[in-house]
């Protein structure tokens, strides 16, 4: 029966045009409800002053006010400010939608056919969990394609989340299906793909980032995969009450934002941002080349000593198209040479790195990386192509 619905056979059957705007709602949070939705406003908005004031007063004062300490403060700031006026919307009983409950309950704190469905929460939830998983990937380093791809399919998540909460019919499970293949998709990045990026950034103090990637990566994951959990018990199955509903939602909120804000500045205690490849330039400080100023990645971290590899093979195959008449090698780096025009090497060449200058019967000779050295250090020494 449901596939066909599903497959839409019965599909306008199950949602027909018909609209109920009904005067009220049966079941609501109570006093008990608001008041905590009021200790959890005031918790965040504290919590948010708390994390600016520690990024002005401590981390900023010790690294100059840089920009780029501050970042991770900034971003669990604003997550907080926005969670901040969120509860103060639901403790304010505002916000929120009459729904018509799918599954009629005869406990007395779910009877009723309509429920209070608070959709300013995802609202909230669609500005800070792309904040919170900014603040989790950027630790990893991962790169930028790889963030807006898990940020795209996370508003996925919390719009169908959203769509299945306000759908009266059975219809709802099938958005809460997508919510949850797009929490699996973001939690193979964040699991998986992300503490592999993390295992290979060199820190330039010995800070073991992917260690502080994993906590609070992990941290956050192990709570996201418990909000499907009230949504099933709240807004899709109407098993528990409003209250309780506030209740299961506030600690969670609490714990996956100024729990995870205060989780995940402590891991950054340590760690240069130019490390992860963070650099943010004020408008009175010069630019900086971020690959060379260390902050790379142990794969690449011998790119110069390639290059430089390269540059002597450049020599190389510059010497093997001599003439014969021991024209000396050219430098690997555009093959700039003092050479004389006799085939005598000048003692002063520039990066004579390759092969050596050409024998008379055509064949090269294998050149060796300290005859540079020994040229420069000698700078009356020549080297001369044989006869």
């Amino acid at each position: 029966m449901l596939s066909d619905q599903l497959r839409g056979r019965d599909a306008l059957t199950s949602n027909p045009n018909l609209f109920n705007y009904p005067r009220m709602s049966d079941i609501n949070i109570t006093s008990h409800g608001s008041d905590l939705y009021w200790a959890v406003s005031a918790f965040m908005g504290v919590s948010a002053l708390g994390f600016m004031a520690h990024a002005h007063f401590w981390t900023g004062r010790k690294h100059g006010h840089a920009l780029q300490y501050v970042i991770f403060h900034y971003i669990t700031a604003a997550i907080c400010f926005v969670a901040c006026i969120a509860y103060f919307t639901m403790a304010s009983n505002l916000g929120y939608a009459a729904i018509l409950v799918e599954f009629e309950r005869s406990d007395p704190v779910v009877a009723g056919l309509y429920r209070e469905i608070f959709y300013v929460r995802y609202i909230d939830w669609v500005i800070t969990t792309p904040l919170l998983l900014l603040d989790v990937l950027l630790t990893a380093g991962l790169p930028w394609p790889t963030i807006l791809i898990t940020i795209l399919v996370d508003e996925i998540m919390i719009v169908t989340g959203l769509v299945g909460a306000l759908v009266a019919s059975q219809y709802k499970w099938g958005y809460f299906v997508f919510a949850m293949v797009s929490l699996f998709f973001i939690a193979w990045n964040v699991v998986y793909v992300g503490p592999k990026h993390a295992g290979t950034i060199r820190s330039s103090n010995q800070t073991d980032i992917k260690r502080s990637y994993i906590l609070a990566a992990g941290w956050t994951m192990a709570l996201w995969f418990l909000y499907p959990i009230a949504w099933g018990l709240s807004e899709g199955g109407n098993v528990i009450s409003p209250d309780s509903e506030a209740i299961f939602y506030s600690v969670l909120d609490v714990l996956a934002k100024p729990g995870f804000g205060m989780i995940l500045l402590w891991a950054h205690r340590n760690i240069e941002p130019t490390d992860i490849g963070i650099h943010i330039r004020g408008y009175d400080q010069p630019r900086m080349n971020h690959y060379l100023a260390g902050a790379h990645r142990v794969n690449g971290a011998n790119d110069r000593e390639k290059l430089g590899q390269t540059g002597g093979l450049d020599g190389a195959n510059d010497a093997a198209h001599g003439n014969g008449s021991g024209a000396p090698a050219n430098n690997g780096f555009n093959g700039t040479h003092n050479g004389h025009s006799n085939g005598h090497s000048n003692g002063h060449s520039n990066g004579h790195s390759g092969n050596g200058p050409l024998d008379a019967n055509g064949t090269s000779r294998q050149g060796n990386g300290a005859e540079a050295l020994s040229s420069s250090a000698n700078p009356g020494a020549t080297t001369t192509g044989r006869a």
